[in-house]
């Protein structure tokens, strides 16, 4: 059984000093970005020029997820810049596989975001072309928000198809993911799980990683923490 993955979000993180925040949570299996345009979501943060930083400042490999308006256009150069997976919504383009090709053409994993108010039936068939499905437990666009445990029959859904052998790919939640909400995730059938202020916002963030993957194991079917 594979170990529950956590990725922290640097959205939470001192942007004045990432590649220290990168180095406060050595351990972590993913380094989750947010990339905002203030188009598809109201809030604008960081774009290409400070993932390409981050690449030299740390080896954790970079879960980019963009909130962005034409991914067809932005999301193939998060892959070919070096980053591992390269998350867009389903919401900001009508040809998903499409973009999803790109992503792998470049190097990258490709990975399928729903906003919570999006069912995700509609895109079951189309789930074997991505290598991630990240499931929305808040709005996309500000961090902080409360947990949204409504979203978890979406993760229930997948699961199932992962584990009856018809998917291949890692079920994500991102957003209000902390010590009350890891177990609910987790028992819903995550693997990977996106945490902003939980880790950065603790004295120690590496301790906070090993802490929430721990707990996230305990509470969950189908992972486990050796």
């Amino acid at each position: 059984m594979a170990a529950p993955m956590i990725a922290p979000s640097i959205l939470s993180a001192d942007f004045a000093r990432l590649g220290e925040e990168a180095a406060a949570v050595v351990g972590s299996d993913w380094l989750h970005v947010d990339v905002m345009d203030a188009h598809f979501v109201p809030n604008l943060t960081l774009g290409l020029p400070v993932v390409k930083s981050l690449l030299k400042a740390t080896d954790i490999p970079l879960d980019c997820h963009l909130m962005i308006e034409d991914p067809a256009r932005w999301a193939p150069p998060y892959a070919e810049a070096g980053a591992y997976n390269v998350t867009f919504h389903a919401e900001a383009t009508d040809d998903p596989i499409s973009v999803a090709k790109d992503i792998r053409a470049a190097g990258g994993k490709a990975g399928l975001s729903v906003k919570p108010g999006t069912p995700i039936e509609p895109y079951l068939e189309i789930l074997r072309e991505f290598d991630t499905l990240l499931v929305m437990s808040v709005e996309p666009g500000f961090g902080g928000q409360s947990f949204m445990p409504e979203v978890l029959s979406k993760a229930r859904i997948v699961r199932n198809l992962v584990d009856s052998g018809e998917l291949k790919l890692v079920v994500e939640i991102d957003g209000g993911i902390n010590v009350d909400t890891v177990e609910q995730a987790a028992e819903a059938g995550i693997d990977c799980f996106v945490a902003g202020s939980a880790v950065y916002g603790t004295a120690d963030p590496a301790a906070a990683v090993r802490s929430l993957r721990a707990q996230a194991g305990r509470a969950s079917a189908h992972l486990s923490i050796g």
